[in-house]
């Protein structure tokens, strides 16, 4: 049995240098990167059984991702292998301020966004502790949508922990159609994250964050329910305890993978039964994501470690 497991899109990332247009790249950096497998590779890199399911080309450039999967020991057994199709891919063109940081996808018809449930291996992804989902795989196609019910539909008929990322992108749906669509998906989960502003465009939740995540887990019926609030660090209710945690101070090299790196500390502490130490986890990792290049974070349990010495969550 694996600790977490997840289904769901990864990309190829092709940067240019701080500094650099796109539109006069001599070169690009390439990297792959999803938010799904963002948390699978961070949760391998702190020990913990992960497994993708997703689907890929049989091409030099999805085995590209697999071996970076495979580097952070991410299990690829359950991996649907397309003898046709293509990989999604996403630019990205770093600047310093006043420019802001831009990101160009072209992702349609990869071999992701064609997947249905007949491809997936179901006893694969649901031998597992935990599965983890987000918001971003059931906008890609109708059939990814149907993908994401079934898997929700069958790990609650076996009573399998379910953890649910709203990650809203603008860019595949409108705000008021991902929240009608997500809403029965997230009735109920097991731990739902949600940042500040996904909550105020989605569920037309603001105010104080302590406030904000309580109505949240009111609204969706979670157990436990994780709001990130960028430089402000994070905050998560349990249904009794409210805990916080700031940010650690952070040199900004990269800004992408962040919210994953949240997500994967807080799933190690919930599933070592430790809510307040996965949310230390939780900066840490998102720390640890916004210091170095790529969205896929390289690091260990003893340096994880080293960067919390003398902080500790806040319980109220």
């Amino acid at each position: 049995m694996f600790d977490v497991t997840t289904i769901g899109e990864i990309m190829l990332r092709l940067s240019v240098p701080t500094g650099v247009r796109i539109e006069t790249a001599a070169q690009f950096d390439v990297l792959p990167g999803g938010a799904e497998a963002n948390v699978m590779a961070a949760l391998a890199r702190l020990g913990l059984r992960t497994a993708w399911c997703g689907a890929l080309p049989d091409s030099p450039l999805g085995r590209l991702a697999a071996n970076h999967l495979r580097m952070a020991g991410v299990n690829l057994e359950g991996v649907h292998w397309c003898g046709e199709g293509r990989m999604g891919v996403y630019f990205v063109e770093f600047a310093p301020p006043p420019r802001a940081t831009q990101v160009i996808y072209d992702r349609a018809d990869s071999c992701a966004a064609r997947m249905t449930p007949a491809q997936v291996h179901w006893e694969h992804l649901l031998n597992t502790r935990l599965i983890h989902l987000t918001g971003i795989t059931p906008a890609l196609s109708p059939g990814c949508l149907e993908v994401i019910k079934e898997t929700v539909r069958r790990a609650r008929e076996r009573g399998t922990a379910l953890s649910f990322d709203v990650n809203y992108r603008a860019r595949l749906w409108s705000a008021e159609d991902a929240a009608q669509t997500l809403a029965p998906l997230l009735e109920g989960c097991d731990l739902l994250f949600c940042n500040r502003s996904d909550a105020a465009r989605l569920f037309g939740l603001e105010g104080p964050a302590e406030e904000t995540v309580q109505r949240l887990a009111a609204r969706t019926h979670a157990r436990i329910t994780v709001m990130a609030m960028g430089s402000e660090g994070a905050v998560a209710w349990d249904g009794a305890h409210l805990y916080q945690q700031p940010a650690l101070p952070t040199i900004i090299v990269d800004r992408l993978g962040a919210g994953d790196g949240l997500a994967a500390g807080v799933l190690y502490g919930w599933l070592s039964g430790d809510l307040g130490l996965g949310l230390r986890y939780g900066v840490a990792l998102a720390a640890l994501a916004l210091s170095q290049q790529g969205d896929m974070i390289v690091t260990t349990q003893q340096e994880v470690e080293s960067l919390l010495v003398g902080r500790e969550a806040i319980l109220r």
